[in-house]
This record gives C-alpha cells, sequence and structure tokens, in this order.
C-alpha cells in the first residue's frame, strides 16, 4: 500500500508539474501547424544543396510531428528533388524533439540541458545530411509509405493554411488542433512516460539496479539498446528521462536517450529501408546511435 501511495503521488506530481508547461508547447505547435504552410516547407526544403540540409535540421526541431508525422513530409521532399541529405536530416530532427518537447526538457531538466540537445540535434542532422548527399542511390518509388497509424493516427496530408484563411477562423483551428488533435495523438504515451517515471522513481528495486549496474560505460550500452527497441514520442520520453537521471544515470545518458528513442521508430526504419535500402538504413542507425552517444559523453564532460 505505500508503494501504490507513493506512486500516486509521484505521478500526481509529475502533472502538477507539467500541465501548464505541456499546455504552452501544444499552443505553439498548434500555431506552427497552423500558420506555416506545408507547400512553403517543401518549397524551401526541396532544394539541393548544404543550405536544405541546414533548413531541413533546424526546422525539423520545431515542428510539432512525430515519426509518423514526419514521414509524408519526407517522403513528398524527396519526390520533389530534395536530397537523400536534406531527407534524412529532415527524418533525424523532426521527431527527435519538438516545441513541446523542448518546453517540457526545460521544466524538468534545466534550461542547459534544453539548448544543448536543441543544438545536438540540429548538429546530428547535419552530419547525417552531409553523409547522405554523397552516397548514391536510386530514387525509392514510395510504396511503403504510411498513410495512418501509430502516434498520428488520425491525421491528415492536407494543408491547414489552404483551409482557413482568417485569424479568428484560424486560432480556432490552432485550438483544436493543440488541445484536441495533439492530446488525442500523443496524450496516452504521455500518460503513459508519466507513469513508467513515476514507477522507475519510486521503485528500490529498479534504482538499485541501476545504481550498480547502469553506470558508466555500460549505462551507455545499456540506454543506446534500450532507445534502438523501445519508441515513446520526444514529449513523452521527457518525464522518462528525468526518472532515470533521479534514479543514478548521468544527464549525458539520458540525453542519448532522448535522441535514440524517438528518431528509431518501427515505422520510420520501414520506411527508410524500403525506399533508400539496406545500406542507408545502416548508416541512419550508426550515425544517430554514434552521435547521439557522443553528445551525452560530451555533455557529461561539459557539466563536471
Amino acid at each position: 500500500m505505500d508503494f501504490l501511495n507513493q506512486f500516486f503521488y509521484t505521478f500526481v506530481h509529475y502533472l502538477r508539474e507539467l500541465w501548464l508547461i505541456l499546455a504552452v508547447g501544444f499552443l505553439l505547435g498548434g500555431l506552427l501547424h497552423q500558420f506555416i504552410p506545408a507547400a512553403m516547407v517543401e518549397r524551401h526544403l526541396g532544394e539541393k544543396g548544404f543550405r536544405s540540409i541546414a533548413l531541413a535540421s533546424v526546422v525539423g526541431v520545431i515542428l510539432p510531428l512525430c515519426c509518423i508525422g514526419t514521414l509524408p513530409v519526407a517522403l513528398t521532399l524527396r519526390r520533389k528533388g530534395a536530397s537523400l541529405g536534406a531527407v534524412l536530416a529532415f527524418l533525424v530532427a523532426t521527431p527527435a524533439t519538438s516545441v513541446s518537447a523542448l518546453v517540457v526538457c526545460w521544466k524538468l531538466l534545466g534550461f542547459t540541458f534544453t539548448v544543448f540537445i536543441f543544438f545536438a540535434v540540429i548538429l546530428i542532422g547535419l552530419v547525417m545530411g552531409a553523409i547522405g548527399d554523397r552516397m548514391k542511390i536510386p530514387p525509392g518509388d514510395g510504396a511503403a509509405f504510411p498513410r495512418s497509424g501509430g502516434c498520428c493516427e488520425g491525421g491528415t496530408d492536407e494543408d491547414p493554411a489552404s483551409r482557413v484563411s482568417s485569424f479568428p477562423g484560424g486560432m480556432k483551428e490552432v485550438l483544436k488542433y493543440a488541445f484536441i488533435t495533439m492530446p488525442r495523438e500523443i496524450g496516452a504515451q504521455i500518460l503513459l512516460g508519466i507513469a513508467v517515471a513515476s514507477l522507475v522513481v519510486v521503485s528500490a528495486p529498479i534504482q538499485g539496479f541501476i545504481h550498480t549496474y547502469l553506470t558508466g560505460v555500460v549505462g551507455y550500452i545499456f540506454i543506446l539498446f534500450f532507445g534502438l527497441i523501445d519508441y515513446t514520442c520526444s514529449t513523452a520520453s521527457v518525464p522518462l528521462a528525468d526518472a532515470l537521471i533521479k534514479s543514478g544515470m548521468s544527464h549525458g545518458q539520458a540525453m542519448t536517450y532522448l535522441i535514440v528513442g524517438p528518431v528509431t521508430s518501427y515505422a520510420t526504419i520501414l520506411v527508410v529501408k524500403k525506399q533508400f535500402g539496406w545500406k542507408i538504413l545502416w548508416l541512419y542507425l550508426a550515425v544517430i546511435s554514434g552521435m547521439a552517444v557522443l553528445s551525452g559523453v560530451f555533455y557529461d564532460i561539459l557539466i563536471r
């Protein structure tokens, strides 16, 4: 009974701490979704060269798209002639974090951590894009593109800017997307992430295992493989990262999880393999894994 009381107290504590900042993040996501036309994104990211890679990395970090929602945009960019590098950079940066994830990260893990992961994701996107542009592959046929399902089930490919032109009408759509669509799409994942985080924080065996076995190099190996096989959207993964830190893992190990977990969903892996082949898929996973671990190690060194 004491364990359940502690779990419930911790769960409610997380909810009280996060509800307002989540509301702000959802509202910012709604504004971006409504007032940044998809056609504009495609036009500027559909060019070839380093500029498109840089734009894909920077824009991807703030767009309110989860892994599944990223795929139609990435495939459209590819079909419009975007370079492989720009497409891969977009596939990395967009699901890795978002406005809502960044504001939650700021609340739970601090300003320095948030700024570092923001620029780390951009850097990983740039590296992925630069390497991708040097690879030679035939264009994909788009057969693997999932139209629905996953965390974005029920979404639409229609450009919001083409539906609503007036500001009052646009704000209505902003609020609908922010407080109905987004909670419906990722709300359950966020609650699950908070529940798992609460379990980790209050469970003495889990904390003891982390303190004893999951520090140093072993901790990085574990968190890397955990991130590769697990999928939680960028916002929902932040409470778990916070719980791992409170249980004895380093901030760098938590950062590695926050980067790897959201980017390597099964849907993304399947689409990358189908569209670009095994060679690009292994490159994609290797760059993400290597850069995520390096980012975490560097951050641990930085804050010592």
